[in-house]
């Protein structure tokens, strides 16, 4: 609602996204496709302005509307006390004051119907707390009041609008439904669809089939009673009271301590050992109904609080005293009596009456059926679900219809009705002055016809007699219109014969110039039609010519610039698969390069690491020998304090370059090992590339063995059949050879490799760029794989 409301209608209602809406969120269904929310709502406005409803009204609607659905919205959480109530959070404190502002009532007052209940007693008022499950089924039962109150409103408004005359006899009135409802849930609205569908069903019945054979009865003919399925004693499971479903299901909601396993148990023992009525195994509360239709089960945990229809006293005081007059006109006051009547009322209980009253105005009229049969379950044409269909017409009563039909006697005709069309059947008949009865059955003893019945003021057919003697009246009437037409056509002849005989004479007589005039200007006329006919022939087929001429240059140009482009685009393919080939191989000797460059890099590495090692052992044995005599003799005199100094300096410088060699050797190790694994990771890749290229190979060998095998035996069969009459025209023998003979090749040749294998003896044909491209890429892998394996030897 709130995507097609105008921006002011927006802001004045505040009803935010429609998934934040607990009365418009259950479906999780906000869009649908093809349907604009917006164009629909400007349609319902039009609507309401033709049938006369104010723009006060529309907008008093409108404010309804949204305050049901803020009050969806309100949330209860427990007070102090265990058993009271109160509003949830700020959200629900908002929806409340939303609610009351759009309802004109003041918000406290509606709290307190919300959240509490009065309770009368002789002695006192006393008004009860609700807990928090009790205050949301008050605040659901004030939605479900409202909207009907508006709903009933509207149509009240739309049948006044309508003009329809009350005192009127004659009317003309559909009843639209859609038949028997059976989903994986089935609540209290499925029980009286269903419930509605069996009253239509028996009626059906009463109407087609029972007055079917009353009109055998008044017309006292001989026949046998045909038994049709009749669906009374589910009508009797279900309203039968005292001891039917919905009278228990009123028992029950008028006990405050029952519920609905309560219910399911007094339904269990009641019908126990109805036939009509099934327990479904494990459960307690679901309960199965044998329909017309078939087994529908339903679950009966929400039975008792939508059968329950009662107006609380504190909504109806509430929305009585609001100060908007339309709220106010919704819930009249009612007086004391009326409103102790009326404390309780049940859906269930009205609904019958209504069905009751229903089924009494069309017993009053004059039915007419129609069955609607789905066709598919994708809302497309054209397109028909066998089942499905057949299910429709089996619990429709259709092929019950058509089964009673056929057993009886489906044509019924008065005796006049017979006389005046099959008349022409036995025409001396009528010349004997017969009475009708008599009449009727000397005609159809006279075509043969056997089985039928003669009733006191109809004739009786069974299933295609009818048709069998529309088809001999077509047939008499034919010959009779043929040789009526014959004699018209005799007499009409012979007048235009004497006529003419008469026009010659006297042309003859007196016109012998005229006519020769005559038939001179009808030479002359003749030779210039046939000139005429010439030029138009020549005309003609020049324009053919023309036509076709060109049609053949089009048809020349269209065949050459196809080829023109198929061979631009097999040059294009090819240069582009040389590009490709040639970035490839650029790629491939590019990488070999820095495989290359990698190795020496890290032999150049090592070669100086071990060069720096004995280097470092050099310096090494040098400063030790310089040492060694200061540590021998350290007092001695002549030690120069200098010396001393440059070797400790170049021993210090000696012990870092032995560090940092040092890590670059352990560095160095560190990405041989690397490369070690590296290379070793691709030598496994290479050995499962090289065991999947054997069995694949093995693989092409036996299938190359296994259709030479099968040629083999194919030119065996055509060498033993004699085909000599055909053999001439065959112009797949040589092809048959040639596969053979390659066959053969191919599964001798012993030193076959995959995946390119030869075929010298097939037609030469350009290879595809794409092909080129393959071959190149495998190759260039196996030398790679070759480079990286000479490189692991190398190390």
């Amino acid at each position: 609602m709130e995507s097609c409301l105008p921006i002011k209608e927006k802001e004045r209602y505040k009803l935010g996204n429609p998934k934040s809406l607990h009365y418009l969120n259950q479906s999780n269904c906000y869009e649908l496709v093809g349907v604009s929310d917006a164009h629909d709502y400007l349609t319902t406005k039009r609507a309401m302005d033709i049938v006369g409803i104010s723009q006060k009204e529309q907008d008093a609607i409108f404010r309804v509307v949204a305050a049901i659905l803020h009050l969806g919205n309100i949330d209860f959480a427990k007070g102090e006390e265990s058993d009271s109530s109160i509003l949830k959070d700020e959200e629900s404190k908002f929806r409340l004051q939303m609610t009351a502002d759009l309802l004109m009532c003041d918000p406290h007052a509606l709290e307190d119907t919300l959240c509490k209940r009065v309770m009368i007693t002789p002695e006192e008022i006393i008004k009860r707390s609700l807990d928090p499950h009790g205050a949301a089924v008050s605040r659901d039962g004030l939605a479900k009041t409202i909207y009907s109150r508006l709903f009933d409103w509207l149509v009240d408004k739309i049948n006044l609008s309508i003009g329809q005359d009350p005192s009127s006899k004659c009317l003309i009135r559909i009843l639209d439904i859609y038949g028997f409802e059976s989903f994986k849930t089935n609540s209290f609205e499925q029980f009286c669809i269903n419930f509605t569908n069996e009253k239509l069903q028996q009626h059906s019945n009463q109407h087609v089939f029972k007055m079917e054979q009353e009109e055998y009865t008044k017309e006292e003919i001989d026949w046998s009673y045909i038994e049709f399925v009749d669906n009374q004693d589910i009508l009797d499971l279900i309203e039968k009271k005292p001891g039917g479903i919905i009278a228990l299901l009123d028992e029950a909601c008028m006990f405050p301590k029952s519920n609905h396993e309560t219910f399911s148990q007094k339904l269990y023992q009641t019908f126990k050992d109805h036939r009509r009525f099934i327990k479904p195994k494990l459960t307690r509360s679901d309960f199965t109904i044998v329909h017309y239709a078939g087994e529908v089960r339903y679950q009966s945990d929400q039975f008792l609080d939508k059968n329950k229809d009662y107006v609380v006293a504190e909504h109806q005081n509430l929305l009585s005293s609001s100060s908007c007059s339309f709220v106010a006109g919704l819930f009249p006051s009612l007086s004391d009596k009326g409103a102790k009547s009326s404390k309780f009322s049940s859906i269930g209980s009205r609904f019958k009456l209504q069905l009751q009253h229903l089924m009494d105005t069309l017993s009053s009229t004059e039915p007419h059926y129609i069955r609607c049969v789905k066709p598919n379950n994708f809302l497309k044409p054209a397109i028909f679900e066998n089942i499905s269909v057949l299910q429709q017409l089996r619990s429709g009563g259709v092929l019950e219809a058509v089964r009673i039909k056929c057993a009886g006697y489906p044509i019924h005709r008065t005796f006049d009705d017979f006389l005046n069309r099959f008349r022409s059947l036995a025409p001396e008949v009528f010349e004997g002055n017969y009475e009708e009865e008599v009449a009727c059955k000397k005609i159809l003893e006279k075509m043969g016809l056997t089985d039928y019945q003669i009733g006191k003021t109809k004739v009786f057919l069974r299933a295609g007699q009818m048709a069998e003697l529309d088809a001999r009246r077509a047939s008499i009437l034919g010959i009779s219109a043929k040789v009526i037409q014959k004699h018209i056509r005799t007499h009409i002849t012979r007048k235009m014969f004497v006529k003419k005989w008469k026009a010659s004479i006297h042309i003859q007589s007196f016109w012998r110039g005229e006519l020769a005039r005559k038939l001179y200007k009808l030479m002359k006329r003749e030779i210039a039609t046939v000139i005429i006919q010439r030029d138009l022939r020549r005309h003609l087929t020049r324009k053919a010519y023309i036509r076709i001429k060109l049609s053949t240059v089009v048809l020349q140009t269209g065949l050459r610039s196809m080829v023109a482009r198929i061979e631009f685009r097999y040059r294009e393919r090819t240069k582009a698969a040389i590009v490709i080939q040639a970035n490839w191989r650029c790629h491939r000797a590019f990488s070999d390069y820095k495989k290359l460059k990698k190795a020496s890099i890290i032999l150049q590495f090592r070669w100086k690491v071990r060069i720096a090692k004995r280097e470092l052992s050099k310096q090494k044995m040098e400063a030790i020998k310089a040492a060694s005599p200061v540590i021998r003799e350290p007092s001695h005199s002549d030690i120069d304090a200098e010396k001393i100094e440059t070797l400790t300096m170049e021993v210090e410088n000696l012990k870092a370059l032995l560090w940092a060699e040092k890590q670059r050797a352990d560095e160095c190790e560190r990405k041989y090992a690397e490369a070690q694994i590296t290379n070793e990771e691709r030598r496994k890749k290479l050995e499962e590339t090289e065991r999947l290229v054997h069995q694949l190979q093995d693989s092409f060998n036996r299938m190359t063995n296994s259709m030479s095998n099968q040629v083999s035996e194919l030119k065996m069969i055509l060498s033993t059949s004699n085909l000599s009459s055909i053999s001439g025209n065959f112009t797949g023998e040589d092809q048959i050879e040639f596969i053979s003979s390659d066959s053969d090749s191919s599964s001798s040749s012993s030193d076959f490799t995959f995946p390119a294998p030869t075929s010298p003896t097939f037609p030469s044909v350009k290879p595809s760029p794409f092909q080129l491209i393959i071959q190149d890429i495998s190759a260039a892998e196996l030398s790679g794989f070759e480079s990286e394996r000479a490189f692991d030897d190398f190390f």
